[in-house]
């Protein structure tokens, strides 16, 4: 009976989640706002530019280029516009707005100025300010605030990406292991003072209830926090009911007050790891120190690896074994050190020395990263199956000892070569602002060809990295670990200006490059080819591979760029696609002069549809079905031209700027789009 009544209750907290997630969440702003007021109740500093979240009708984040003196519990007043935030326009990237939705985060306010209209913080703030400001004058702050308030702004970001590659970002997220050290210590003086066990319980919670205030309610330790009340209230009125069935109550329950929390990965992770450990707790015992903290890290690593794999789509099969080595440094070393040293400051420059140690290790093993593979996107059925999976697969482990880490390898090695099962043709166009960047993706693994590679012009951010932040990522998500060709439609940057960090950070057969001379752009290209013994080729008529034919239809030389670039025809299951690169209108009376084309399915419009290119004539004689037109934002050519648009009236006009990107799928011989909208 009171199993049926545990059942009943979270299959009607799973229900309530689920009808709150679906409903439309209406923000307290309407999005006009030039000026709104606030609390500040977070913010970090990174150059010149600061980003504040204040509690005003909602949570906001409140971004401002300049100098400010704040301090948290602050009344501002912001003067400024209000910024919609937008979602991710390559498939499977990371969804910033989901993030800032798990914060209760509606709306990005662009802040001109601001304005304290009261100073008067209270004394919960007031706490929180003087720990910050004794924190800040470590030498080891940035670790302090990590382990201490979670939050890990100040350190280096190469080492943060060091820690993730190796597996053991975990350890630096306030979780279960730090709240029961801080519990225990806190048991332990509570009950030295009042000799009262129930009084000292309670002290307990009502500290951790302000300390979940000063790590701003983080996931990890409101998780950790709540399953610490339950299991004391627990004890102290004997309900009968399991530890993990405590820990999926309190995942509905929050996921019912904050229905975004499920795009908080640090939630997801903590609750679905903890679920595991707590549940086949039995298949972790051993009277070795090592070779349980081996066990406890092979289940953290089986039952978190979906969820990291869709924030980097890389796995580090090393993870378990080093997290054997940095679990007791850092458990049993650096938290006990950092809670020393802030309350006995002549420790800081000893500490520091230890992380500076941790820091340097860990970016030494990260760039050895030879175990790390690139592993393509869970989709929501593929993560159910995965767990459902999982967890028979312990529930066997648990009654018969069968070789769990055998089949987690064997798991990883199919899902690692996914792609060689995918049975579709798909051609995608990727969103990469003011530039072209096109992917055709054959079936079976026979091939994936990359035309153009995006590349920001010198008028916007040059390190914006193009290939590592989006094409990379993009590619291992769906599977893709090599490309069998680039190519390069012509040498401007704004289409091969990514070409270099690309063949730096991924694997390429061979480049083809378009007729004419050689620019310097191309000529570096071509000096990091040589170096890399990549074959190129240039002006080429035709390219094979596997059964589909690339037609190149523009091989004579001009006198500029544009005019000299690749147009590329192709069919793929009867259905014809276009690419003309930065092609002008006198090319094009070239290719109708030359060749006799039919109409064309899939246009890719050239030169981002200014009006230099797709002149009336050409398009009624192409006649395309769906035009692509790749196009930056508010650009500051005014691309694309009204009058291109009116050429192409007659087709289905897509725009990355409007439509994110877009992918062409042809599925049991029929033409499917989809896009990644804003």
């Amino acid at each position: 009976m009171k199993k049926l009544k545990i059942v009943l209750l979270c299959s009607f907290l799973f229900i309530s989640f689920l009808f709150r997630f679906f409903q439309k969440s209406e923000s307290k702003y309407d999005g006009s706002e030039k000026i709104i007021y606030g609390t500040v109740i977070n913010y970090s500093i990174s150059d010149d530019k600061i980003s504040i979240i204040l509690k005003g009708k909602e949570n906001i984040l409140v971004s401002f280029k300049g100098s400010f003196n704040f301090s948290l519990g602050q009344k501002v007043k912001v003067y400024g516009a209000m910024n919609v935030i937008s979602n991710n326009t390559i498939f499977n990237l990371f969804n910033y707005k989901n993030y800032l939705l798990s914060k209760g985060i509606k709306y990005i306010f662009i802040a001109k100025k601001i304005k304290i209209i009261s100073a008067d913080i209270g004394i919960k703030y007031n706490i929180k300010n003087k720990i910050l400001k004794h924190i800040n004058s470590y030498k080891s702050k940035r670790y302090l605030k990590s382990l201490i308030l979670n939050e890990n702004a100040d350190i280096e970001k190469d080492v943060l990406e060091s820690y993730r590659i190796n597996g053991i970002s975990h350890l630096f997220a306030i979780s279960g292991t730090h709240i029961m050290i801080i519990s225990w210590l806190l048991r332990y003086v509570f009950e030295k003072l009042f000799k009262n066990r129930g009084l000292s319980i309670r002290l307990i919670i009502l500290f951790l209830i302000y300390y979940l205030f000063l790590v701003d309610f983080s996931p990890s330790v409101l998780r950790a926090v709540l399953i610490f009340v339950m299991i004391n209230l627990k004890k102290y009125f004997k309900f009968e009911i399991k530890n993990n069935e405590i820990l999926i109550i309190i995942c509905l329950t929050l996921l019912n007050i904050n229905p975004y929390y499920v795009y908080n990965l640090g939630f997801s992770l903590s609750f679905i790891v903890s679920f595991f450990l707590i549940t086949f707790g039995s298949v972790l015992s051993s009277n070795n120190y090592f070779i349980k903290v081996f066990k406890v890290s092979l289940m953290a690593f089986a039952s978190s690896a979906p969820l990291l794999i869709n924030t980097s789509y890389n796995l580090n099969l090393l993870s378990p074994i080093l997290n054997v080595l940095f679990v007791p440094f850092i458990g049993l070393l650096i938290y006990p050190l950092a809670l020393i040293t802030i309350f006995l400051k002549p420790f800081d420059l000893f500490f520091n020395c230890v992380i500076n140690f941790l820091e340097s290790l860990s970016v030494k093993i990260s760039s050895s990263d030879f175990l790390s593979i690139s592993m393509p996107h869970f989709d929501l059925t593929t993560l159910f199956v995965y767990y459902f999976l999982l967890f028979v697969l312990l529930k066997v482990y648990q009654k018969k000892r069968e070789n769990l880490f055998l089949l987690i390898v064997i798991f990883i090695f199919v899902y690692h070569r996914v792609s060689t099962f995918n049975i579709y043709t798909s051609v995608t166009m990727l969103d990469v602002n003011q530039g072209d960047c096109s992917l055709i993706s054959l079936p079976n693994g026979k091939g994936n060809i990359l035309i153009d590679t995006g590349g920001e012009t010198k008028f916007n951010d040059k390190s914006s990295n193009i290939a590592q932040k989006k094409i990379v990522p993009f590619l291992n998500s769906i599977g893709i670990n090599k490309l069998t060709y680039l190519i390069i439609s012509h040498g401007d940057f704004d289409h091969m200006g990514e070409a270099i960090n690309l063949v730096n950070n991924f694997k390429v057969e061979k480049v083809i490059f378009n007729c004419g001379e050689f620019n310097d752009l191309e000529k570096e290209l071509i000096k990091v080819l040589d170096k890399k013994k990549i074959k190129y080729y240039s002006c080429i008529k035709e390219l094979n591979i596997d059964k589909n034919k690339l037609y190149f239809l523009q091989t004579k030389e001009y006198d500029n760029e544009n005019d000299n670039s690749n147009v590329i025809y192709t069919e793929f299951n009867g259905y014809k696609f276009m690419f003309m690169g930065d092609a002008s209108i006198t090319t094009e009376k070239e290719i109708l002069n030359k060749y006799n084309l039919p109409d064309i399915d899939v246009l890719k419009v050239g030169h981002h549809g200014s009006k230099t290119s797709s002149s009336e004539s050409f398009v009624n004689t192409i006649n395309p079905k769906y035009s692509v037109i790749s196009v930056g934002k508010n650009n500051r050519y005014g691309h694309p031209n009204k009058e291109v648009l009116n050429n192409l009236e007659g087709s289905k006009i897509y725009r990355t700027d409007k439509d994110g990107s877009i992918m062409f799928k042809i599925k049991n011989n029929k033409l499917r789009i989809e896009t990644c909208s804003p």
